[in-house]
Formats: structure tokens, sequence, C-alpha cells
């Protein structure tokens, strides 16, 4: 391991990784994990970006079943 290497460099990898699998809900992801850094990790301030997210995953399974058939 280089010794350069921040420490936690790789649990940023692991959440890059996280992210990607999200794929089209990506963006909208980044923008709840904005919410709660801004809103100092108050959950009912980023109801918004939450129910986005919901929607974004479930319509993102939906096509995951329809194009599995």
């Amino acid at each position: 391991m280089d010794a350069q290497a921040p420490v936690h460099k790789n649990d940023a990898d692991e959440e890059d990784e996280n992210v990607k699998q999200l794929q089209q809900c990506s963006s909208i992801y980044l923008s709840f994990q904005d919410c709660l850094v801004n809103s100092n990790r108050n959950w009912k301030a980023c109801q918004k970006e939450v129910q986005n997210l919901k929607a974004c995953n479930e319509r993102r399974q939906q096509n995951v079943k329809k194009s599995g058939n």
C-alpha cells in the first residue's frame, strides 16, 4: 500500500462503486447526500430527495424486471 494514500481511500472507492450501481438514480442519490450534509444530517429536511430517490429506484427496478422477461 502506498504510504501517501489517504486512510479512507478504500471506503471512498467502495462508495463510488455503490453510486455507480444506482445508474440513472446516482445523481439523485448524490443530491440526497448533499442535502444531508447541508442540513446537518436532518432527514426530515431532505424528504423531497428521499421521495425522488425512492421513485427513481422503483422505476429502475421495474425496468430491470421488464428487460429480464
